[in-house]
């Protein structure tokens, strides 16, 4: 899918930066996933509202159409030591290779339980190629380092010792990828709460966090009041929250991330748009595929399964969203840039400041914004 761009001048990172006090950053959900608040923004007028996400049966009328991701996260964040040495390791799994099996250097045949993976690796500087490592618990997983990538990447061989089920393994062992700004360890109830309700395609290694918020209590009072839903399918991997290392916007690139949107979801989201219902994208994952997927199919959101490199920023077209669920994202972020996008960038900044003296909780456990 080709890359998305924005149709205006040069645009600076710079200026998507604004304050956020880091006590502000939520360390840990709230206690009902549908009592975070909810800041509502009217893109049009700017004018904002405070409620809470369980007020969305008020907020959304009949004939809307909520379109929700359904990846699942898995346990990408491996804990270890080195082979002999036995230091420390931490692995966090970026993306699997498309060439997927590999000879272990043993000879060993691939098989299901034998896979390469782009990783992010700590400590980088001691695992060059040829490094070994383990990771044990209810099961064992062996790695060896095969290449040095940019930005501390490593591409790392893993293998299970009987040859069983890699993924299996991984689901026993590995923990919850929380990211880096939730200065604590991963704990069992992250498992449930750093997943979705709607979460059911293994393969993502963050959550698409606008959908914490929902339960099935929420959902069920959506639909009496005639609020649709369509499920879409796309694993959050490193694109969506790589760092925007680069002065100028438009040289940002965001990496491949894989997609899939069944007949069903594709004929909802279809019929809404002839209908002219409105068309809510809960999160910019959503988002990014729903647009990605029009642009690259002359405005039409086809089924089938791709990758999307899309990066949305001010200037960009939207074909499908006429509505989003997000949280509160980070400065400078490609994230941000998609949100000011679709509501316009000082718009968002505003909104952002008010929530910042309003005391809103941000980024993955935190509140939520509706704009509409």
């Amino acid at each position: 899918m080709r890359r998305g761009r924005g149709n205006i001048g040069v645009v600076r990172v710079c200026e998507f930066d604004f304050e956020l006090p880091a006590g502000l950053i939520a360390q840990e959900p709230v206690a009902e996933r549908a009592g975070a608040r909810l800041l509502g923004l009217d893109r049009q007028t700017g004018a904002l509202t405070h409620t809470a996400v369980s007020a969305l049966p008020d907020l959304l009328r009949a004939g809307d159409l909520l379109v929700v991701n359904d990846t699942r996260v898995f346990p990408a964040r491996l804990v270890g030591r080195r082979v002999p040495g036995g230091g420390a390791v931490e692995c966090l799994l970026v993306r699997r290779e498309a060439s997927g099996a590999f000879r272990s250097a043993e000879g060993r045949a691939p098989d299901h339980g034998s896979c390469l993976w782009e990783a992010l690796m700590h400590p980088g500087q001691k695992l060059r190629p040829g490094g070994r490592v383990v990771f044990e618990g209810a099961r064992t997983i062996h790695g060896e380092v095969r290449e040095r990538r940019y930005f501390g990447r490593r591409l790392i061989h893993l293998w299970t010792d009987d040859g069983s089920s890699l993924d299996d393994a991984i689901d026993a062992i590995g923990h919850v990828p929380l990211p880096p700004y939730i200065k604590r360890g991963d704990r069992p109830d992250d498992l449930d709460r750093y997943q979705t309700v709607f979460a059911r395609a293994r393969g993502s290694i963050a959550a698409p966090t606008a959908g914490l918020h929902f339960t099935p209590s929420l959902l069920q009072a959506l639909r009496a009041g005639g609020v649709g839903t369509a499920s879409i399918t796309l694993h959050v991997g490193y694109g969506t929250f790589q760092p925007v290392r680069v002065d100028r916007v438009e040289d940002h690139r965001v990496e491949p991330e894989p997609y899939e949107i069944a007949p069903a979801a594709a004929a909802a989201i279809g019929r809404a748009r002839a209908e002219r219902r409105r068309i809510l994208a809960v999160g910019t994952t959503t988002t990014r595929t729903l647009e990605g997927v029009a642009q690259a199919h002359g405005g039409a959101v086809v089924a089938g399964a791709g990758s999307t490199d899309l990066f949305i920023y001010p200037g960009f077209e939207f074909r499908v969203v006429s509505g989003l669920l997000t949280n509160f994202h980070l400065p400078q972020s490609s994230l941000l840039m998609l949100v000011s996008a679709f509501a316009g960038r000082e718009r968002v900044l505003r909104a952002y400041q008010a929530a910042v003296v309003e005391g809103y909780r941000f980024y993955s456990y935190g509140d939520a914004m509706l704009i509409l």
